[in-house]
């Protein structure tokens, strides 16, 4: 019986074994009729484009109707799919693949933000573009083809979730597998923020200045300016780790089709009470030294309690960034600026976080402490991380440490666009010298 029951054990892994290989299969023919469609649209569309020329009213806007598309039709052909026939021989390799790419999918994330304008233009233009749709004898619309992207990121965790139920069905290691997993199941997300971003209207500053998206949710909100309560609106809400932003729902048909900005609140003046009449549901935000109050009712507690625990941690480490800029033992102050003046007994200043692989970062020496002055910022950086912050050509910011992942914790001073922040970017963006 012994004998029966370890052929059977064999049995089974190595049909999950068979069961990892063709997920792999799968994942490399879909890849390579992922590429063949975006190469309609970059060799076919875009490139028809540029022989036939563009309507007058309708310059510049072939370059918001295409976004980044371009950049990923490079990468994808001349490289991802290269990686990727490289796992049909060794399985193994395939969560790492997506693991060291993590920074490079950030251009999805792009993309789709690009996307609700992109997508106002093709409706505007669509007798233009079929007509070219036409003339390169495609079979389906541009609008097909642009929501493949879309797609091809969504498909890559369905693919990778049955890949790590092979994995340990084998009886195989699923750490990286399982890391892999997480991070393709955080870009989809990120993307769908970032579409939703794409449709608010009416906001003058620039989102990505804000931080990280941290949470949206569509709330009722009551607005009481000097004692008077007004009746219950429907908002969209964006809590970003730097500004919280109230928006109007604009529905055309049955659809969602946008948001209409309504107010902002700096984080840096943001206050909450965690709890209005008991209502499990209702919680208040405000600006200090403002008579505006907004009473948000979430649709359910659990919503709710999401929302006060996040609002809540953004506050606490404000105050523990404000408390270490006060102190004299670990920061002193310089003009437009701050930087450490010791190492800590943790080897990083009290609010920087951990680097992404969980090392402290390593603080400059002592004799340079007091020498660094604000550094320049040489090409706009986009934050993916939670511990990352976004910069801008033309900024100056502090650096605080640097650690040998090729990455600065930096402090950028608060300017008119937005507030004092902290977090790290890569030491490639700045001018060091």
């Amino acid at each position: 019986s012994d004998q029966g029951s370890n052929e059977s054990d064999t049995e089974q892994r190595n049909k999950a074994l068979r069961g990892r290989m063709f997920v792999v299969s799968e994942m490399v023919q879909s890849e390579k009729d992922y590429v063949k469609d975006l190469g309609v649209i970059v060799e076919g569309f875009m490139s028809r484009l540029e022989v036939r020329g563009i309507p007058e009213d309708m310059r510049g806007k072939d370059k918001i109707v295409f976004g980044n598309i371009q950049q990923i039709y490079d990468w994808h052909r001349d490289f991802f799919l290269v990686e990727l026939e490289r796992c049909v021989q060794n399985h193994d390799l395939l969560a790492d693949l997506f693991i060291r790419h993590e920074r490079r999918l950030h251009m999805y994330v792009v993309y789709c933000q690009n996307k609700p304008r992109s997508e106002f233009i093709v409706i505007e233009y669509e007798t233009f573009f079929e007509e070219i749709q036409n003339e390169i004898s495609c079979r389906m619309s541009i609008s097909d083809y642009l929501i493949k992207p879309i797609q091809r990121i969504t498909k890559y965790q369905l693919l990778l979730k049955d890949f790590l139920k092979y994995t340990s069905k084998a009886g195989l290691d699923c750490d990286e597998v399982e890391k892999a997993v997480e991070l393709m199941s955080l870009v989809p997300k990120r993307c769908n923020d970032m579409m939703n971003l794409g449709r608010l209207q009416g906001y003058e500053g620039k989102l990505s200045s804000h931080g990280k998206l941290l949470q949206q949710e569509t709330f009722c909100v009551w607005e009481q300016d000097g004692g008077v309560l007004s009746r219950s609106k429907e908002r969209r809400v964006f809590l970003f780790e730097q500004i919280v932003i109230f928006s109007e729902l604009l529905r055309k048909g049955s659809g969602n089709h946008g948001y209409q900005f309504k107010n902002s609140i700096k984080v840096s003046y943001l206050a909450m009470q965690d709890s209005v009449d008991g209502d499990p549901c209702k919680f208040v935000l405000w600006s200090r030294g403002s008579a505006e109050r907004f009473t948000l009712q979430a649709s359910s507690a659990a919503v709710k309690m999401t929302w006060v625990e996040t609002v809540a941690a953004l506050l606490d480490a404000q105050n523990n960034f404000l408390s270490a800029l006060q102190s004299p033992i670990e920061y002193q102050r310089k003009e437009g600026g701050i930087s450490v003046t010791r190492p800590l007994s943790s080897g990083r200043p009290p609010s920087a976080p951990p680097t992404p692989n969980g090392h402290a970062p390593q603080p400059p020496p002592d004799n340079e402490q007091d020498d660094q002055e604000l550094v320049l910022v040489l090409q706009d950086f986009v934050a993916v991380r939670e511990d990352e912050i976004s910069v801008f050509r033309g900024e100056k910011v502090q650096i605080l440490a640097s650690n040998q992942q090729g990455q600065s914790l930096v402090y950028r001073p608060a300017n008119s666009d937005s507030p004092a922040a902290e977090g790290w970017v890569p030491r490639s963006v700045l001018s060091t010298h």
